[in-house]
């Protein structure tokens, strides 16, 4: 957090940090109400805190399963429930849940992330709804990325001998940021962040069968690397967290795409929607 707050500095941007447990309400919420005092109230609340464990089901302790569950899942909950309560008050805001292709349908060997982004999918709809009941202008979105290549992997427990790797296609942070960024700026319900996972969740409703057997063929050896690069960064935390000081980006550069046509277009309507209100907000000379 320190080197990201440096390199906000160095771009003449104003930052503060601070550090808590997203499983931990309390905690949470001490670290909202420092960072709030310092850059004033809340206008987009980001809850992207997830963890993994790749193995089968009958090799996933009890203990390691409730945590995944508690940091991707209850992290989510827990920090929609601050955000709520400090953009309610204002009568604005927005909230991004970063949710994953996964919840469309579930992977082999991933079944307790699966379910806990699945869990954040609807979560996330539900309070959409009761948000229009009441009428709010707090917006709230769910952003739905491809497989990333981000230090996740590398920070995965891994029950499968070798550290694991993410199904191609394979896109960099950056794009997933851009999503994120797009999704706090317009009026979204849900974003999918790359047409890979636009299209992997029109597949999965309309061929449910044909992507549900596609999906099986991903077994323990296609989701395992063998790649010594990555084998030196893997670094489980599901426990603890790094003491490394590491990029955004994980050990998968060379296969990563660097950006993707769909969030391109997303930014390119954005832009023409905002021209298009700030030509109707223009008072006629004379």
């Amino acid at each position: 957090m320190e080197a990201t707050a440096r390199d906000v500095r160095a771009q003449g941007g104003d930052v503060a940090i601070a550090e808590a447990d997203v499983t931990d309400t309390v905690a949470l919420g001490t670290a909202a109400d420092g960072i709030i005092a310092q850059l004033g109230p809340v206008d987009v609340w980001i809850n992207c805190a997830g963890t993994g464990i790749y193995g089968r089901f009958d090799d996933v302790r009890e203990n390691e399963f409730q945590r995944v569950t508690d940091v991707t899942y209850h992290g989510t909950v827990n920090g929609t429930r601050i955000a709520l309560r400090h953009m309610r008050a204002r009568g604005q805001g927005s909230i991004v849940n970063v949710c994953s292709a996964i919840a469309f349908h579930g992977v082999p060997l991933l079944s307790s992330y699966a379910g806990a982004k699945g869990a954040v999918r609807a979560f996330t709809q539900a309070i959409r709804g009761e948000l229009r009941l009441e009428k709010s202008h707090v917006r709230i979105c769910s952003v739905f990325p491809a497989a990333m290549n981000t230090p996740f992997f590398s920070h995965a427990l891994s029950h499968m001998g070798w550290p694991a790797r993410p199904a191609k296609p394979i896109y960099q942070p950056e794009v997933a940021a851009e999503g994120i960024w797009l999704a706090s700026r317009g009026n979204h319900s849900e974003l999918f962040i790359t047409g890979t996972t636009e299209l992997f969740s029109l597949a999965t409703r309309f061929m449910p069968g044909v992507i549900g057997w596609c999906v099986s063929q991903l077994g323990m050896e296609r989701q395992l690397t063998r790649d010594q690069r990555a084998v030196e960064l893997c670094e489980p935390t599901l426990f603890h967290p790094s003491d490394r000081v590491r990029g955004g980006r994980g050990p998968f550069n060379h296969q990563a795409r660097g950006w993707s046509l769909q969030v391109w277009m997303l930014g390119m309507r954005l832009k023409i929607f905002a021209r298009i209100k700030q030509i109707l907000r223009m008072k006629p000379e004379g």
